[in-house]
């Protein structure tokens, strides 16, 4: 409200009524947006203007009850847990349930809080900052240590989009036959044209409503016969075997669940969304607001991060009640999983799970070269940003289409991304634990967080995410020599 008496005037929160005196010693102008009346005090002779304000400052509220509003304040989080579930993510889930039953299902409620804090820390970085972790770390540690991690991010996420773009042609194939080698082609060509020239808001969109297709997994429990007692078990009571099978199953999952690419993805979406909204600037210059945000940014990681285990879960619960029941173990891929489901849960099952596997590689493919991307660009400090037209940001799309380039060629060569997703797996242990590392000093520098810097529980379930992956990378380079 604000009140006027005379020609002074006192301002406080817009979007009420203001009433204004007039003491006919002077005229009030009334500000752009206001539509008001003049009302005549008999007594006193003084005229009053009531004015009903409707300034652009005042933003139509959303409810955070309603599922409007809900569905609103989803945005990076959502899709970075979506993208968890990947084609080579939903190949490792298959190859868990078929080796190792239900049994393996606990992993999921392990490793959600520690998924939820190391990404809810990236996505406050990013906010609060508005820039991601790369253009953080560049700004206040030595360059060779960023270099060494994008230099390893790049062609790890390379080598995800070749195994993804390989697993989603194989998928179509099993729909529709045809050649695989050309549905990844257009699959890989259709994925970089989406990013570089679609309207940001339309493609932050599209990326939302293709989380929707993971559903496919839930979906595929109904035409699996789950005995939903050992199922509840295995999600329950973890099951540890001191055998090479199942140390290496615990972590191919965890560094599934918890990989590099994720973290750059969210911070960087975190601070794009922030640069695009002019009504919003990052927290470490203006703090207002920053409780909702850090309320919205918490909200939006939870529910990613428990969609993507949700997913997750079902895919092993529906490969542990056929394929693992039938004694079919021998699964490598999700598109083998797809395949051997038609026996075992009929045609639809097949179906569905191969539908899926094309829906999660639309999602992922450019997470994974949007990833990359930012972290090269913002190393170098370039102009980025999936908002900006190409000619603003050449250099930025130029990485992000070389990334998935490489990604369609390496299908086109002897070596199997496939297999290849083996090396990865060992690049990624390797790249995770700097990266976490740096992220927690990251997110305690007051010269970088302000008065935000990360505290209390988050910060010390960050560390213990940290080093959980750090006791998963040294069990993995254990297992290469047992």
């Amino acid at each position: 409200m604000c009140s006027a008496t005379g020609e002074s005037t006192r301002f406080q929160r817009p979007g009420v009524i203001r009433l204004l005196t007039w003491n006919g010693t002077g005229i009030t102008l009334l500000p752009i947006g206001c539509g008001g009346q003049v009302v005549h005090h008999k007594k006193t002779g003084h005229r009053r203007i009531e004015v009903k304000e409707q300034l652009p400052a005042v933003q139509k509220r959303h409810d955070p009850v309603s599922l409007r509003g809900f569905l609103k304040a989803l945005g990076p989080g959502l899709v970075t847990g979506a993208s968890d579930d990947d084609p080579s993510g939903i190949g490792t889930y298959s190859q868990a349930g078929a080796q190792l039953g239900y049994g393996i299902g606990w992993t999921m409620l392990f490793t959600f809080p520690l998924m939820v804090a190391i990404q809810e820390i990236s996505g406050r970085v990013g906010r609060i900052t508005g820039r991601g972790i790369a253009g953080n770390v560049c700004r206040h540690y030595p360059p060779v240590i960023l270099n060494f991690i994008i230099a390893l991010l790049f062609i790890a996420n390379t080598i995800n989009i070749a195994a993804d773009l390989a697993a989603m042609g194989d998928a179509l194939k099993l729909l529709i036959g045809g050649p695989g080698i050309v549905y990844v082609l257009v699959f890989g060509v259709a994925s970089v044209m989406a990013q570089v020239f679609l309207n940001y808001d339309r493609y932050s969109k599209l990326l939302k409503w293709l989380t929707l297709s993971l559903f496919a997994y839930v979906g595929a429990l109904f035409f699996a016969k789950v005995s939903w007692s050992e199922a509840a078990r295995g999600i329950a009571i973890p099951h540890i075997q001191w055998t090479s099978a199942f140390l290496t199953t615990l972590v191919a999952i965890l560094g599934t669940t918890i990989s590099p690419y994720l973290f750059f993805w969210q911070a960087s979406q975190e601070a794009e969304d922030q640069r695009v909204d002019t009504k919003k600037s990052p927290l470490a210059e203006k703090h207002y607001g920053a409780e909702k945000e850090f309320h919205r940014i918490h909200v939006d990681t939870i529910v990613g991060m428990a969609f993507s285990n949700l997913i997750a879960i079902s895919i092993i619960i529906t490969v542990a009640a056929t394929l693992n029941a039938a004694g079919k173990t021998d699964i490598e891929t999700s598109s083998q999983a797809a395949e051997a489901l038609r026996p075992v849960a009929g045609a639809f099952a097949e179906f569905i799970f191969a539908l899926g596997i094309i829906g999660t590689g639309l999602l992922a493919v450019p997470v994974l070269a949007g990833s990359a991307a930012y972290a090269i660009g913002e190393g170098r400090k370039w102009t980025v940003g999936l908002a900006r037209k190409p000619r603003e940001a050449a250099s930025f799309y130029a990485v992000l289409a070389l990334s998935a380039g490489i990604g369609i060629l390496l299908n086109f060569t002897p070596i199997s991304p496939i297999s290849a997703l083996y090396w990865s797996a060992v690049i990624n242990g390797v790249l995770a634990i700097p990266v976490m590392v740096l992220l927690m000093f990251l997110a305690r520098r007051k010269d970088v967080m302000n008065k935000f810097a990360i505290s209390g529980p988050l910060y010390w379930l960050g560390w213990l995410s940290t080093g959980v992956m750090a006791v998963c990378v040294v069990a993995m380079f254990a297992g290469f020599f047992l």
